[in-house]
């Protein structure tokens, strides 16, 4: 049976291991993030809410294994934006 395809290239994002400096992020509601040591598995997700040093993630099934809400300590969590991405993004 052949790998499912994904809509995003989770190739591109960088595998940070927890307990790196960049795990150490300050993440809101709404943010979008990723599970830092493995992007594939989870997909990409939504902050839904943050409680103490835990997060609530909305993946929406983006990833192999179609989760769609889980918890995670915020030292897994990688956030999505401009810092993590700039070798990726073109310039305007």
């Amino acid at each position: 049976m052949p790998e499912p395809r994904l809509a995003y290239r989770f190739d591109k994002l960088p595998v940070v291991l927890p307990y790196h400096r960049r795990a150490d992020n300050d993440l809101h509601k709404g943010d979008l993030v990723y599970y830092g040591p493995c992007p594939e598995f989870y997909g990409i997700g939504e902050i839904q809410s943050v409680i103490e040093n835990y997060c609530i993630v909305d993946f929406r099934g983006t990833g192999l294994l179609g989760i769609h809400k889980d918890a995670f300590d915020i030292k897994y969590l990688i956030p999505i934006h401009k810092r993590n991405l700039s070798h990726l993004l073109k310039e305007l």
